[in-house]
């Protein structure tokens, strides 16, 4: 690492927590400062748009005192600091000066850092790791302050972020195609069946209950969780993502204990979807279950759907990713919100005959093949990137 030091954060950067927001302040769609909460960070962070200019809410300066509260400048780097949402490890660059909630924090670079080195820095870092072992997982800011930064000269710093920029907008490119596909299916989708919100005279309206199969996941011990190499990947909230299944955070059952779990097999084709937040606090996490997860478990808190004889999963699936699931699945506001088994199971929706949902499950294949293409190219530059950074940081770009 030739020509790099070592820094802690809390040199090279002033962490400030964000601030209360009262309910009264809430709703604004215009004022002088955007007021970010933890859902616009994740939003920009899933969507691989670095930078953060607007948010759901606003304030005007004459609120500032009341908040107790100063903007948070442009370039300074958002994350999340309090909850599940850490585990995500988003971050966002501010691009203009805005506030944060008390859920967020920034990281605010001094004149050794760059802005967006800092970023791309922060991204390598697991925030969960960092974070206090509660019942609330949490960031302090003492524990930050101590994480090391490697520190470039400034322009060697700006020459790393350029080349990550470069490397980040083929990413972009690709994410943005397989957008592109996803509203190709939902116009597909709109053209064979009409808008769900309107509903349907032709068809009779059914439950979801009546047409499937539905059963929540066993309740496995974490405790006797088994490493990859001798175990039956479980299939947990953190794992299902929109139209896919992610197993970068990967949770195994001892192979040899489950022969009596065999009715929370997952098979290709099934229909998963998360029931608890933080995975249903930003729209429904479904996806169907492909080959190449199985073999795989269903746990507690996560659903496993199968449409019944004279029923498509592929209907089913795109029926359920419309608004109209997601307004009449409300969760229920306990200590941890959830979704419940009868919700899911009395919605109710226009059921169109079994051949134009096969026909429907034709056209989907045919875009799915696309977006397979796409998913493979893009996991091709993700690999590319993640070297990119590695090197980036240990001096060897």
């Amino acid at each position: 690492m030739s020509g790099v030091t070592v820094r802690p954060l809390g040199e090279v950067a002033a962490l400030q927590a964000g601030v209360g927001f009262p309910l009264d302040l809430q709703g604004r769609s215009n004022g002088k400062y955007p007021l970010a909460k933890v859902g616009d960070i994740s939003r920009g962070g899933r969507s691989g748009e670095a930078v953060l200019s607007s948010a759901d809410h606003f304030v005007d300066e004459i609120d500032l005192e009341r908040l107790r509260a100063k903007p948070i400048p442009a370039g300074s780097v958002l994350f999340a600091k309090i909850g599940e949402a850490i585990r995500q490890n988003h971050r966002v660059i501010a691009g203009c000066p805005l506030l944060i909630d008390n859920n967020a924090m920034a990281a605010i670079p001094g004149p050794e850092i760059e802005s967006r080195y800092l970023y791309y820095f922060l991204r390598t870092v697991d925030f969960y790791r960092v974070a206090s072992a509660t019942t609330v997982p949490a960031l302090r800011k003492s524990e930050l302050e101590r994480i090391g930064v490697p520190l470039f000269a400034l322009p060697e710093q700006r020459r790393i972020a350029e080349v990550l920029d470069r490397a980040e907008a083929l990413r972009a490119k690709r994410r943005a195609a397989l957008a592109q596909l996803d509203t190709l299916t939902q116009s597909i989708f709109l053209d064979l069946f009409g808008d769900p919100d309107r509903g349907s005279n032709e068809w009779p309206s059914v439950m979801l209950g009546d047409v499937a199969e539905i059963i929540t996941g066993y309740p496995f011990r974490s405790q006797e969780y088994q490493g990859p190499a001798d175990g039956v990947r479980l299939c947990r909230g953190a794992n299902v993502m929109p139209s896919r299944l992610d197993w970068s955070d990967l949770a195994c059952w001892p192979a040899g204990r489950t022969d009596s779990m065999a009715d929370f097999n997952l098979v290709p084709g099934d229909i998963v979807l998360a029931m608890d937040r933080p995975w249903i606090s930003e729209g429904f996490k479904l996806a169907e279950v492909r080959a190449s997860d199985c073999p795989a478990l269903l746990v507690q808190r996560v659903a496993r759907l199968r449409g019944k004889t004279g029923v498509s999963n592929a209907f089913l699936l795109h029926t359920l990713g419309q608004p109209a699931f997601a307004r009449h699945c409300r969760p229920t506001e306990t200590t941890i919100p959830h979704i419940s088994p009868k919700e899911i199971r009395s919605f109710t929706f226009s059921f169109p005959p079994l051949a134009l949902q096969q026909d429907f499950a034709h056209r989907i294949a045919a875009v799915d093949k696309l977006k397979s293409a796409h998913r493979a190219s893009l996991a091709k530059l993700d690999a590319l990137f993640a070297s990119l950074q590695h090197r980036a940081f240990r001096g060897e770009l």
